[in-house]
């Protein structure tokens, strides 16, 4: 995979100084090494889910483009974390994503291996159930209740300033419309949810051709 206006090494010294600048504890020394030793393996992640997602040419990672980056800090965070255990780095990319960003994605948060994001801003996301293809918007949010955890399927479109929440299941090609909450709901199969009033929701069929706009399937 090309990077854009990048060498490998250069790119590792950018990250190093965006962190420097969130997290100017002295200690980006540590915070390089582990992103050195862990960056391959992101940016292969990153390579799928660029090669996947409709909106982006593929084969290119531009750490300049917002949703790009704020999707490779993630996963960068995750493969440090979940290959050496290093709260440290990790916790400093998420803090890193929070401030460039506008997202709280934690580490320990297990995406799918693709998904799109088309802005950042106010996204929130707990420990759930992600399926893969997924498509979010800005201020949309995914929450547990207690130890009652979110189910979300495949190909699900969540538009601005929607909610996931509780014990709620999202069937696979489901869509929340923009303002839908769901909270401890099912939305069905390849159905679009809209607010009907109150907490209940109503349902028609989503366009067949809805996910060309964001994936190559």
């Amino acid at each position: 995979m090309k990077l854009l206006d990048h060498t490998r090494d250069s790119l590792v010294a950018y990250l190093t100084a965006q962190c420097a600048h969130i997290v100017p504890d002295g200690r980006e020394d540590a915070f390089r090494k582990a992103v050195d030793a862990h960056l391959d393996e992101a940016l292969e992640r990153m390579h799928v889910c660029i090669n996947a997602c409709a909106p982006w040419r593929p084969d290119q990672f531009n750490v300049l483009q917002s949703s790009q980056h704020c999707i490779f800090l993630y996963y960068l965070s995750n493969t440090i974390y979940a290959r050496s255990g290093d709260t440290a780095a990790a916790t400093r990319l998420f803090l890193m994503n929070k401030a460039f960003n506008g997202i709280d994605l934690f580490y320990e948060i297990q995406m799918p291996p693709v998904f799109y994001i088309g802005h950042s801003v106010g996204i929130v996301l707990a420990k759930a159930t992600y399926g893969n293809y997924l498509v979010l918007y800005q201020n949309s949010t995914v929450g547990r209740h207690k130890d009652q955890i979110p189910v979300i399927g495949d190909r699900v479109v969540l538009y601005p300033n929607t909610a996931v929440i509780g014990r709620s299941v999202i069937g696979n090609d489901a869509v929340l419309s923009q303002g839908v909450s769901a909270v401890n709901k099912t939305v069905p199969e390849g159905k679009i949810a809209f607010r009907a009033g109150g907490s209940d929701l109503a349902f028609q069929p989503r366009p067949d051709d809805l996910l060309k706009e964001y994936f190559r399937l």
